[in-house]
């Protein structure tokens, strides 16, 4: 037998365990006393989507019309806001991203494909509606010549019209490009008319970080507009745009 270092007598015998009767079963998990309380885990709740959303949220999308003529448009019931840009600008993956749907404005790798003045309507989270007016491209797109005199008369047309609902425009250029001969003959038109417009650079996503104010900067230099930074790839600047979109139907 050993014997303790400091002691010369033998090590004292372990204490006898007591014998624990066993517990009913209470359906709770071993361990887990029956009136205890689930303890948090990690994982946050899902929040509901009607609470965490953005009141710029569409909620619903609808195609309205394709009108060849603004005789053919619906009567004037709400907001509208057009958007005008050259054909190979981006603009139908834009209004996919403002409306939040893959397939609502139709895309194409053929540039000028809209022919008509198509109108969306948008129902927000926040309780607003607004009509996206989408005009024909200009400039890139791959049709003749009569047909493209036609598209500005009908363009011309309808944003000269006095139409009450039509809150403004919003002018498509490359955040690359910037505006060309299209886009200054364009606001020269809007000025005379007296309709509102913003500029909104598209395709802001191709320009490295420390490019992009100074591009959004030549962008706006010299026709004193608001000008956008958007990309309809990755969604980025779209709340910012459908903020002013909703500021230029609210203006007096």
């Amino acid at each position: 037998m050993r014997r303790n270092a400091g002691n010369r007598g033998p090590n004292p015998p372990p204490p006898k365990s007591r014998p624990v009767a066993p517990r009913p079963n209470s359906g709770k998990p071993t361990g887990v006393a029956a009136d205890a309380k689930p303890r948090a885990t990690a994982e946050r709740p899902e929040k509901s989507p009607a609470k965490s959303g953005s009141p710029f949220d569409v909620i619903e999308a609808t195609f309205v019309t394709e009108a060849r003529a603004a005789e053919g448009l619906p009567p004037p019931s709400c907001v509208e806001v057009a958007f005008a840009g050259r054909s190979n600008v981006g603009k139908s993956t834009l209004l996919n991203a403002i409306a939040q749907r893959k397939g609502l404005a139709r895309t194409s790798a053929t540039p000028g494909c809209t022919r008509g003045l198509v109108l969306f309507e948008l129902a927000l989270r926040s309780g607003e509606a607004v009509r996206i007016v989408d005009l024909p491209g200009y400039g890139f797109a791959a049709r003749g010549r009569d047909e493209k005199r036609d598209w500005g008369a009908m363009i011309e047309g309808y944003l000269s019209s006095g139409r009450p609902t039509l809150a403004g425009v919003c002018v498509l250029v490359d955040a690359r490009r910037g505006p060309e001969e299209e886009e200054r003959q364009l606001v020269a038109f809007l000025s005379s008319v007296g309709v509102p417009f913003v500029f909104v650079a598209t395709k802001i996503d191709k320009l490295a970080k420390n490019e992009r104010f100074a591009a959004l900067e030549r962008v706006g230099r010299g026709f004193g507009a608001r000008v956008i930074g958007v990309s309809g790839d990755t969604g980025e600047g779209r709340d910012e745009l459908v903020r002013a979109m909703l500021r230029m139907s609210k203006r007096d």
